[in-house]
């Protein structure tokens, strides 16, 4: 290069499964000149599930009109914001105004990035959760903010400890980034938790963000925290089409909260991009209108694959809940797999992916206190898994 990147880009690092998908097709490449089958990746949550069958017929339909394929209004379509105030209605029991409230996004990622851009000034402090989604350690890093991360751990829940966010010193901080049914973890919000996280924000005048894209994976009763009264004062939500709704790589997704919050959104959001492809917004009405019967199907499916993902784990000797929620099954291995270069998880993702051909994520990924776990992904079929399963197993059981 003839010039140097931002120095603001050398505080992050490409994204890892951005790097291990690459290495995996260089495996494949060189597994399928052997004759073997390619990798099964449990790694990334990506659902192989078909969207609504109503979403697919109107993005068809609609995709073939004219006048839907110029530049749509940076503040989404007016149904699509309505479609999302009805379903925080009808399942959160949250009322939002479609007109000033609701933000579309394409995909909550986006917003992520976004929020941090709207909100941070260089040096501004950020509440991280360890372990938690890397995307906003690494959004906050590229708005030039401090990182300070709350430990989360098994033995207290998954749960922010709030005696030790009150005993730190919160000078500076400016927001805080919470995230249940938690991805890795699995852990689930109660209403009683998210009354605290808005007693929190409220008291230290710290914009809560809460990301709620898997409320309703393996979860009966999902949950937002702007049912808490009071929480619009201090709090945004993420949430999305991508895992409820099987629509991952169509990037719909949408940020709610006060409407001066989301004003200034869309000030960063206009200079970014020119608006989602109306049929996609179409599509997204239509999915957002399934019923309760649509969730129970999605849940049966993974739920069965959830039991043989707990198999994966006791098979390699991990701890697991198996009342967690969620699209991941996160397992505790032993510390003492550790080496002098590798984190238990990451020998033991080795291990399978080169010896197995089975990849499961290494909890480091997720922060400290994710070292020594793995996670698994449920985003493959009960016999994907099933044939994980036998693989992972003959492996032990040679002893390699």
């Amino acid at each position: 290069m003839i010039i140097q990147p931002a120095k603001r880009t050398e505080s992050v690092k490409e994204y890892y499964f951005s790097i291990k998908n690459r290495e995996m097709a260089r495996l494949n490449a060189e597994r399928k000149e052997r004759g073997e089958d390619p990798i099964i990746n449990l790694g990334i949550g990506s659902p192989d599930g078909t969207p609504p069958r109503a979403a697919l017929e109107a993005v068809a339909s609609n995709a073939v009109k004219d006048g839907v394929h110029g530049y749509q209004s940076y503040t989404g379509i007016p149904e699509l914001r309505q479609a999302f105030a009805d379903w925080y209605a009808r399942y959160y029991g949250v009322t939002l105004d479609p007109a000033c409230e609701i933000q579309p996004l394409t995909g909550s990622k986006e917003g992520i990035l976004l929020t941090s851009l709207t909100f941070l000034n260089r040096g501004d402090k950020v509440l991280v959760p360890d372990p938690g989604y890397p995307t906003y350690t690494s959004a906050s890093q590229m708005a030039e903010a401090e990182i300070i991360k709350y430990d989360l751990v098994a033995e207290k829940g998954w749960v922010p400890d709030f005696d030790a966010l009150e005993a730190m010193d919160l000078t500076g901080v400016k927001m805080m980034w919470t995230n249940y049914p938690g991805m890795p973890t699995g852990a689930k919000a109660t209403r009683e938790l998210y009354e605290k996280i808005v007693d929190f924000g409220r008291r230290h005048k710290i914009l809560i963000i809460n990301d709620n894209p898997y409320s309703f994976i393996r979860n009966d009763e999902p949950l937002s925290i702007l049912a808490v009264p009071g929480a619009k004062e201090c709090c945004l939500e993420m949430n999305s089409l991508s895992k409820a709704h099987n629509m991952a790589g169509w990037r719909i997704g949408m940020v709610a909260g006060e409407a001066d919050y989301i004003r200034e959104i869309l000030k960063v959001k206009s200079q970014m991009d020119s608006g989602i492809f109306r049929p996609l917004q179409l599509a997204a009405v239509e999915a957002l209108k399934q019923g309760p019967e649509w969730f129970r199907t999605l849940n049966e499916e993974y739920r069965r694959r959830a039991v043989v993902a707990g198999k994966i784990m006791e098979a390699i000797g991990a701890e697991y809940d198996p009342d967690s929620a969620g699209l991941f099954v996160f397992g505790r291995v032993s510390p003492s797999l550790a080496t002098a270069t590798q984190t238990p998880g990451e020998v033991l993702s080795d291990r399978f992916l080169y010896g197995a051909g089975v990849f499961i994520t290494p909890g480091f990924i997720f922060g400290r206190n994710g070292v020594n776990y793995v996670r698994i992904s449920l985003c493959a079929p009960v016999p994907v898994l099933e044939k994980a399963l036998q693989k992972v197993k003959a492996l032990i059981e040679s002893g390699k």
